[in-house]
């Protein structure tokens, strides 16, 4: 019998998740927690790398958990705690900021681009930010990492960890970690340009579709999306050159759990006005429910915070032995 692989995502308290952040990762991890051992955690400390309002941070982090339950992450099937909850991975993150070396940290893109030009102003929690995403994956043993493009060499560097850690100290103890990859994963763009991935930073709310949008707010954001003057092709080789056409095609497919050329098939020849109502119709079928669900948990915060201190106790049983070996490891006194 193959022993099921250990499962670790997690995905900041940045509120509301958008349609983007569904159809890209979240719907995969509801997914998964029938297939793996799954821990999933709303990772407050990375937050924390630039200021966030103490009130608002509060908020967003219940809003997160809110969004990923009404998703389908059941805490029957998955882990689901708050990064913070369990101290154990600021804990293993320290001890991997002295394993880790200076030149790997410097060779991180992600900083270079979050840092801008002006490197010397940004915090040192966004320079080992790499170190502590280690210590959360490494910190339950687990093997399978769902990431994204932008995250990778975030993973290769997990790895480069876990080696120097099993060499310096003589032991075979965290194993490697593999990138977690289902397939093709959607891509939502923004709504107002098909070239900029869908994104909540962006200054315009028409930009995205947020999971708590109402149906009025869904139906005007797809009237509004940007398109082109050409009706859609048949085939997908006829929307090279047409970003905002790839965009719609691609989340009616995705949205619909079909193929972009079955939806090209379709709608082939057809101006994009009735093919945005029914995007719209297929939205809103599919949303509704998990907005509702959403604002119904958020009504009830004292419940959704003892599900998320289940999940923290869940996550700590796993996690103290393996700290607690690793401090073995590098020799640390032992608390009595």
């Amino acid at each position: 019998m193959t022993i099921p692989q250990r499962v670790f995502s997690g995905i900041q308290p940045s509120g509301v998740p958008t349609l983007g952040n569904y159809l890209g990762a979240i719907r995969n991890w509801v997914a998964l927690q029938d297939r793996h051992e799954c821990l999933f955690c709303i990772v407050d400390l990375h937050a924390v790398t630039v200021f966030q309002p103490p009130a608002q941070l509060i908020a967003q982090t219940r809003e997160m958990a809110a969004a990923l339950l009404a998703c389908g992450l059941s805490p029957e099937k998955c882990v689901l705690f708050v990064q913070s909850h369990v101290p154990a991975h600021a804990q293993l993150g320290w001890l991997f900021n002295c394993i880790a070396r200076i030149g790997w940290l410097n060779r991180m893109t992600q900083f270079k681009d979050k840092a801008g030009k002006d490197r010397e102003a940004a915090s040192a929690g966004l320079y080992v930010y790499p170190n502590l995403m280690a210590a959360d994956i490494l910190l339950y043993h687990a093997t399978l990492v769902p990431v994204g493009d932008d995250q990778r060499q975030h993973l290769e560097l997990a790895n480069d960890i876990a080696q120097k850690f099993n060499h310096d100290y003589g032991v075979q103890f965290f194993p490697p970690i593999q990138p977690l990859i289902q397939g093709v994963a959607a891509r939502v763009m923004s709504l107002r340009d098909g070239t900029k991935k869908m994104s909540k930073s962006d200054p315009s709310d028409q930009s995205r579709i947020n999971l708590n949008d109402d149906n009025d707010a869904i139906a005007f954001k797809i009237r509004r999306a940007k398109t082109d003057p050409e009706p859609l092709p048949d085939d997908p080789a006829g929307l090279e050159g047409r970003p905002e056409a790839r965009n719609l095609v691609g989340i009616m497919a995705a949205i619909t759990d079909d193929l972009p050329e079955n939806v090209l098939r379709a709608h082939g020849g057809k101006g994009f006005g009735a093919f945005k109502e029914e995007l719209t119709e297929a939205l809103v079928a599919h949303l509704s429910p998990i907005r509702e669900r959403m604002n119904r948990l958020l009504r009830d915060p004292a419940a959704l915070d003892a599900a998320l201190h289940v999940g923290a106790e869940k996550a700590e049983a796993l996690a103290l032995p393996i700290l607690a070996r690793t401090m073995e490891i590098m020799g640390f006194l032992p608390r009595r």
